[in-house]
């Protein structure tokens, strides 16, 4: 496989040489191009780009960086299981977990050390797939013989973002299904008023906690466990029969008895990219039951698959990876703000934040070199409507344009609305929707400047019919396959996370007593620390 700095192509160059300027919107922007551009991205959901400021000589351009950059043979190679996370020296594995019969997306098995990793994978889910219908049927209980009722997953980062924006995501549309069985909470961090605050609403005497670290080391993690089991011992429980650990084979939570029961992931499997693993599965499935979540997988796998075809117009992922990249590379965007009209998807932004930014926040090559281009933008992200009364001023007036990607429905998880002046609260949901993205667009002339809008801001719209558990795989797996092909452009490493470990190191430092640092010691002074 050929890897290859972007400002090294052929296609760097032609995109260079095409007018940087926005487009005008009032032009560009018909009811005919909203009505033809659009695709396909999976469970039921549709992908429209017809407010971004794209037209055939860009997008002409794309295909050839796609093809140029063999975009769709790296993914091919990763869905193999080639070294692709070269830093570590690991596979890139995520999508197998959504692979159907043990096998990759490409229909192949993937073998490490002699070891199938599919049907390792897809024996795993049905392992916490049937423990899940025992707690649920009430044959695995507490220390007190109670049933579970509430479950609590300690965890961070990937451990906690996905599962949590996964499960908010799913609630409502449980509730209204009949599929709604243990009510989930979530700690993460290390702060002591989290672990306090979850472990007085749950009962403990109910209460199964999932205890997610693929190293079985991360301090956070680990300092919430003991926090929790202390509150366990001191209700007279025993901690073993309230605890199962989501870790890989080789840490030192595996195959415990401390633990009720433990389910494993491996290397291949990064922590931003584990929510369809074992790292959401359990919780998920012990939440909602194990066809919730399967389904899920399936939303996934849709997409994964629609993920191979090389047209950019016919391949969801890969044209807004590419079209993020003109807006990064040529245009000159810094941000990108995901605006989910679906109180469901509330947290669904801050899982974003973390799978591109953790993942594509990379200023040197696969080799270690520095390369001489933007690569991630920045990700943020709030809800509508509540964003249009909160920083929707900056992205309408302000003096930097932000790309914007919108997600919608047409229909209400709950079913439960009320009309007022004459239509529900969903239409107006949508109307907003609808208002916002030609506002954006369009923009609006007023002799006042102060009530002038430029306009020109390009938005892209994921909308479905409802949020359900394919929808949401869908949506899961657009956004993850999006920022994997755009590291392949960048020609960076997308599957590892060093800039996370250095304040790691120095808060052990911090810990010991002997930092070495001077302005460390004399923070951790004023903070109290000493």
């Amino acid at each position: 496989m050929k890897y290859v700095d972007f400002d090294k192509t052929e296609a760097f160059k032609k995109l260079s040489a095409l007018p940087k300027k926005g487009k005008d919107f009032n032009a560009l922007l018909s009811a005919e191009r909203v009505k033809t551009s659009k695709v396909a991205a999976g469970g039921g959901l549709t992908y429209s780009w017809a407010a971004k400021g794209v037209e055939k000589a860009e997008l002409d351009a794309l295909q050839a960086l796609a093809d140029e950059q063999d975009l769709i043979g790296k993914y091919k190679a990763l869905l193999d299981g080639e070294i692709i996370n070269t830093g570590e020296k690991r596979k890139v594995l995520h999508h197998l977990l959504r692979g159907q019969g043990g096998l990759a997306v490409t229909g192949k098995a993937v073998i490490a050390d002699g070891k199938d990793l599919g049907k390792f994978y897809a024996q795993e889910l049905e392992r916490f797939s049937t423990f899940a219908e025992l707690v649920q049927a009430g044959k695995i209980k507490g220390a007190t013989g109670k049933n579970f009722s509430s479950v609590v997953q300690i965890g961070i980062g990937g451990s906690d973002l996905g599962p949590r924006a996964l499960y908010l995501a799913l609630e409502n549309w449980a509730i209204k299904e009949g599929k709604s069985f243990l009510k989930a909470r979530f700690i993460s961090n290390v702060d002591p008023d989290d672990a306090s605050q979850i472990a007085s609403l749950a009962p403990l005497d109910e209460t199964i906690f999932v205890l997610v670290s693929k190293s079985g080391t991360t301090q956070e993690t680990l300092s919430n466990e003991l926090f929790i089991k202390d509150k366990l011992q001191k209700a007279g429980l025993d901690p073993s029969k309230h605890i199962v650990a989501v870790t890989s084979e080789t840490s030192p939570l595996a195959r415990n008895p401390a633990y009720l029961d433990s389910f494993y992931i491996d290397d291949f499997i990064g922590g931003r990219y584990s929510a369809t693993s074992g790292v959401g599965g359990v919780i998920l499935s012990l939440a909602f039951g194990p066809a919730v979540f399967k389904e899920l997988l399936a939303g996934a796998h849709e997409a994964d698959t629609l993920a191979l075809e090389p047209n950019v117009l016919k391949n969801a992922a890969l044209l807004d990876a590419l079209i993020g990249v003109w807006e990064r590379n040529f245009l000159g965007y810094p941000y990108t703000a995901i605006l989910p009209y679906s109180q469901a998807l509330s947290r669904f932004p801050a899982h974003l934040q973390q799978l591109d930014m953790e993942s594509n926040g990379k200023r040197v090559n696969r080799d270690g070199s520095p390369v001489h281009y933007s690569t991630g933008p920045v990700v943020f992200g709030e809800p509508g409507t509540n964003g249009q009364h909160s920083f929707f001023q900056l992205l309408h007036q302000g003096t930097d344009i932000v790309p914007l990607q919108f997600v919608g429905f047409n229909d209400s998880q709950r079913n439960d609305d009320v009309t007022v002046d004459g239509s529900v609260s969903q239409t107006k949901l949508k109307a907003n929707l609808a208002a916002q993205i030609v506002a954006f667009a369009k923009g609006k002339t007023d002799s006042n400047g102060n009530k002038e809008f430029p306009g020109g801001r390009p938005s892209s719209l994921i909308y479905g019919k409802r949020l359900n558990p394919k929808a949401l795989g869908a949506l899961l797996a657009h956004f993850e396959n999006k920022v994997m092909f755009q590291g392949f452009v960048w020609n960076i490493n997308s599957f590892d996370q060093e800039g996370v470990q250095l304040g790691k190191i120095l808060t052990k430092k911090v810990l010991s007593g002997n930092s070495g640092d001077a302005a460390l010691d004399a923070y951790s002074e004023i903070l109290g620390v000493k």
